[in-house]
């Protein structure tokens, strides 16, 4: 009995010494991040209004507005191409590099320095050099005259801007997920290759059999960080082409910024800041559930 009384007491101190340690990081995490999102839940039921007038109550008006926006699934048609768009070749280009630089090449070192140049780079600094790139009397459209193409008004067509915004993207996207790629490949056993190799497979065979399950985590961890990175794309759009040209680049968190620092429409913003909060949980859902089946 003395036994199981003190192992309780001994129990009882640590879960208070746990309480005490824990409780600045549990108050600095409902400070800066619980309470911005029930507030901006709330805010999305309001007008939303900060001037003399107040805020007031509206339901599910914002919501409604949403839905019968044509804009708004423009914007959404807009953010679901430009994320898929993105994240598939942010990840095949990066797996490729990465299993290439895998192997003992000359300059290996540098290559991969080279690769992870993008991600260390402002993003800001990154559209307005691909602005310039891409304007219509820019380096691009001087190099597709000199081979007897027509220039192309890149940033001035609701076909062309899109595809630009997409090509930054996954210009700053390629060395994060190369690193990513790299860790998973040297996690996986060289015993397993050796193995095929004595088997017969070629090297397609070992990739497909071999690589890619064993990379299946990496896989899960850099399609929802790269899903994530792309749908809180704000810099590249404001930098590059401001939402247009015909509102063909506004994306959701564009639109978002728009709605409440350009019309002032707080409540509308957090209604539309709420469907995005929801789409990044369901994915951040999906990778945990992903992992806890690994």
């Amino acid at each position: 009995m003395a036994f199981e009384r003190s192992r309780k007491q001994l129990l009882d101190n640590d879960a208070i010494a746990a309480w005490i340690f824990l409780t600045p990081a549990l108050l600095m995490l409902g400070i800066f991040l619980i309470f911005p999102i029930a507030y901006l839940f709330y805010l999305s039921f309001t007008t939303g209004s900060f001037t003399a007038a107040g805020v007031r109550w509206v339901g599910f008006n914002n919501y409604l507005r949403l839905i019968l926006n044509p804009d708004f699934w423009q914007v959404l048609s807009n953010t679901c191409y430009f994320t898929i768009a993105t994240v598939i070749p942010s990840l095949a280009i990066p797996l490729g590099l990465a299993a290439l630089l895998n192997r003992n090449i000359a300059w290996r070192g540098l290559l991969r320095s080279a690769y992870f140049l993008p991600s260390i780079v402002s993003i800001v600094a990154a559209g307005l050099g691909f602005r310039w790139l891409f304007q219509t009397d820019g380096p691009v459209n001087t190099w597709l005259n000199a081979i007897g193409i027509s220039p192309i008004p890149w940033l001035g067509s609701n076909i062309w801007a899109m595809p630009v915004i997409i090509l930054l993207s996954i210009w700053k996207q390629l060395g994060f997920n190369m690193v990513v790629f790299l860790a998973g490949l040297q996690a996986i056993p060289p015993s397993r290759y050796e193995a095929a190799e004595l088997d017969g497979a070629n090297a397609w065979q070992q990739f497909w059999y071999i690589t890619l399950p064993g990379l299946r985590p990496t896989l899960i961890f850099a399609t929802i960080t790269t899903a994530i990175f792309t749908l809180r794309g704000f810099e590249q759009i404001y930098v590059v082409t401001g939402g247009g040209p015909l509102n063909s680049t506004n994306i959701l968190v564009y639109y978002i910024y728009q709605e409440a620092f350009g019309q002032f429409d707080f409540g509308y913003a957090a209604a539309a800041a709420t469907v995005l909060l929801l789409v990044a949980l369901v994915l951040v859902y999906i990778q945990l559930q992903t992992w806890d089946e690994e």
